[in-house]
Formats: C-alpha cells, sequence, structure tokens
C-alpha cells in the first residue's frame, strides 16, 4: 500500500468518524414523561358526627405501606387535599422522603394536571385523594378510567399514570397495603 492510499484512508475514516459525531453520537434525550403516582386516603374512622375524620389503626398501618411502596419512586412532589385523612395518609412517605406535602383543590382536577405537566414533567409525584376525586384527575391527566368508579370501602387502589411529553397517557392499576 502506498503512502497516498494510507493518507487517503486515514482522511476516509477521519471524515467517517466526524459524520457520526455530526449525526448524533450523543443521542437525544428520551421525551420526558411524567409519572403520577394517585390513591385514595387510607382507612378512615367511621364514627358518625366526625366531621374530619382521621385514620383508623388499618390506616396508618396502611399509610406505612404507602410509604414501602413508593419511597423507590423518589417522587419529586407530594400533594393531599386539606383533610386529617388525606394528610395523614401521606405523613409517612412525607417523612421518608423529606418532602412537605402541596394542599391541593380536588374540585379543581384540570388545574392541578395543567401544573402537574408544567412543573414535573420527567419525575414523579404522588397525589392522595378520595374516592369521588381521584378518576376525575386520572381523565384531566388524559388517561383512561381504569375502573368504573372507587367504592367507599376501597383503600387498596394504587393508580400509576404515565403522561408523556406527546401522545397518550397511560395508566396502571396496582395495589397496596393489607387487603
Amino acid at each position: 500500500m502506498t503512502a497516498l492510499q494510507r493518507w487517503t484512508i486515514c482522511i476516509a475514516l477521519a471524515l467517517l468518524g466526524l459524520a457520526a459525531a455530526w449525526a448524533g453520537a450523543v443521542p437525544p434525550a428520551p421525551p420526558a414523561v411524567l409519572t403520577v403516582y394517585l390513591v385514595r386516603h387510607a382507612e378512615k374512622d367511621l364514627a358518625p358526627g366526625l366531621a374530619d375524620p382521621p385514620l383508623t389503626a388499618a390506616g396508618q398501618a396502611r399509610a406505612c405501606a404507602l410509604a414501602r411502596a413508593l419511597r423507590r419512586a423518589h417522587p419529586a412532589a407530594l400533594f393531599t387535599t386539606n383533610t386529617l385523612r388525606t394528610r395523614a395518609t401521606l405523613a409517612p412517605l412525607a417523612a421518608a422522603t423529606g418532602l412537605a406535602p402541596r394542599p391541593y383543590d380536588a374540585r379543581q382536577p384540570r388545574a392541578l394536571a395543567d401544573t402537574l405537566r408544567r412543573a414535573y414533567a420527567g419525575r414523579a409525584v404522588v397525589v392522595v385523594g378520595h374516592s369521588n376525586t381521584l378518576l376525575p384527575l386520572i381523565a384531566a391527566l388524559g388517561a383512561p378510567l381504569p375502573v368504573p368508579e372507587i367504592g367507599d370501602a376501597e383503600y387498596r387502589y394504587l393508580f400509576e399514570v404515565r403522561v408523556p411529553a406527546r401522545g397518550p397517557a397511560t395508566v396502571r392499576v396496582r395495589h397496596y397495603g393489607a387487603r
């Protein structure tokens, strides 16, 4: 092989390397996906006349189970309505993560969905609500409703809604805590 041939091959390889680098040797970042974990508050005291009932012992155990189930999700924020039972459901996870729960208005699911999309794309958040507020929030996030309703005695649902930057949102139904 002549010196000219070696030089030509060397230049060709260098140009191929530059073309590869220019074409994106560093792949573009995947689109940011917002992950929203939604749960109903844990078991509440059903004694008559309680305006803002606390959690029962079973509810406190479920709140601890929630912390165990979601601490590895590394949430960026925690959201709760302003009731004793929702705040208590989130308390063990807040303690485990060091995050201060943020209040939200459950009557405004679209406002919360917009805030989550705008401020938390690419991250995970946890929302604690009520049997009649979770499904409207899932719909506001653009995901199909995973169940037709959440019954008064149902506390085990853990909904995982994934909201991509483009395309439809999806929802996965899990359960946590005791049956």
